[in-house]
Parts: structure tokens; C-alpha cells; sequence
């Protein structure tokens, strides 16, 4: 079972996978906001090297949202992920100046809705949230999951193919009010989730943890 004092910002436990995401929210208000991805943790302190690198093995930057946007989707996201992560038990977090760690899960949700309205006209940002909130975290994991395999750099794959077709799916079809049951498509990426968290937090001849 995860112990609350060990996990940082949005459910990131450097203890249970070093995989997660970092907002970087600049003092300047005039600044954009990074969102990134990172396979290693450093213990002594978050590195603050990014990369524009697709090559690159850490620190891949997934989107620069500019501070507007960034600003009306905020509040939004931290009462989601914390509905849930208090639902799991877990301590709630917020966003601050300078970095705010999530766990990899709800980074890929994060970039997901970032992506869908980095280049969207501002004033579709509520239908892109309304959309957001109807999906199932299992459908935001896969719609991270294809963009970014096809165009997931921070600058060279945006406005394009999937990362297009994410900003009118959410900015331009109906407003959803409630989440659904997910659809089976999306079932094999929560089983991926569940085995590799199970994995990772079941010791030798014990029993199983939770579910990330």
C-alpha cells in the first residue's frame, strides 16, 4: 500500500516508478508553461534540463501551453485529479510556481487536454474541458498514448495529425456531462496500467499492492 508521506505533488511516488510528468509553471506570467516527461528521478532535486530532442532519453517536452490557456484549465484539472486521489486515500495536490511533479497516469491526462487546446480558440477551452471530464481515465491514457507515438514532440508534432484530430474531437463535438463506462477498446491499456503497477509494488512472496 502507497504511504501518503512519500508522494509528491499530483500521486507521483518516486518509490513505487520513477516515470512520471512535471509542470513547470514560470514566475512571469507573460511565460508559457512546460509540461513534461521523465523516466529518471533525482532524488536531490527535479533536473531542469528539457530537451526539444525526440531522441532524447528524459526530460522530453510535451507541450508548451501559453499562460492563458494554461490558467483555464488549471483549477479544472486539480479538482479532478483530486477527486481521485482522495478517492484512492491518497493526499491532494496543488499547482505552485516552478515544478509540480504527477504520477506518469495523470501526466498522460494532463498533456492529453493540454494538447487538445494549445492552438484551440480560447473561447473553446470550456467545451475541451466539459469533453475531458466525460472521458474515462482509461480513454485519456489511449488518446495520449496514439498522439504521442505519432506526434508527441512539443513542437515538431504540433498542429498535426493526431494531435490535430484530439483538438476537434474535444473542442467541437457535444459537451459531455458525465463520465461513461469505458469502452472495451481502452480495456487492454488499463490492464497494462494494473499489471505494471502490480509488478512494481508486489514483493516476493507477497501480496499484491494497489492499482496505481
Amino acid at each position: 500500500m502507497r504511504t501518503k508521506s512519500k508522494l509528491e505533488g499530483f500521486g507521483f511516488n518516486p518509490k513505487e516508478s520513477v516515470h512520471h510528468f512535471l509542470v513547470t509553471i514560470p514566475a512571469s506570467n507573460r511565460e508559457e508553461v512546460l509540461i513534461s516527461e521523465h523516466f529518471s528521478y533525482d532524488e536531490a532535486g527535479e533536473r531542469s534540463d528539457l530537451t526539444f530532442s525526440a531522441g532524447a532519453s528524459d526530460g522530453k517536452l510535451r507541450v508548451l501551453l501559453a499562460r492563458p490557456k494554461w490558467n483555464a484549465i488549471a483549477d479544472e484539472v486539480r479538482i479532478e485529479f483530486n477527486r481521485r486521489l482522495k478517492k484512492d486515500g491518497l493526499p491532494s495536490g496543488r499547482w505552485k510556481t516552478g515544478v509540480s511533479p504527477l504520477s506518469r497516469l495523470l501526466g498522460k491526462e494532463l498533456v492529453m487536454l493540454a494538447w487538445a487546446i494549445e492552438d484551440a480558440d480560447p473561447a473553446l477551452i470550456p467545451h475541451a474541458i466539459k469533453n475531458w471530464l466525460g472521458l474515462v481515465p482509461e480513454e485519456r491514457w489511449w488518446l495520449f498514448t496514439m498522439t504521442n507515438a505519432a506526434t508527441g514532440h512539443a513542437i515538431h508534432g504540433r498542429g498535426k495529425g493526431w494531435r490535430k484530430a484530439l483538438r476537434f474531437a474535444l473542442t467541437e463535438n457535444p459537451v459531455a456531462d458525465v463520465q461513461h463506462e469505458p469502452l472495451p477498446l481502452f480495456e487492454l491499456e488499463e490492464q497494462h496500467a494494473r499489471s505494471a503497477s502490480v509488478k512494481r509494488q508486489t514483493p516476493i512472496g507477497g501480496t499484491q499492492g494497489e492499482r496505481e
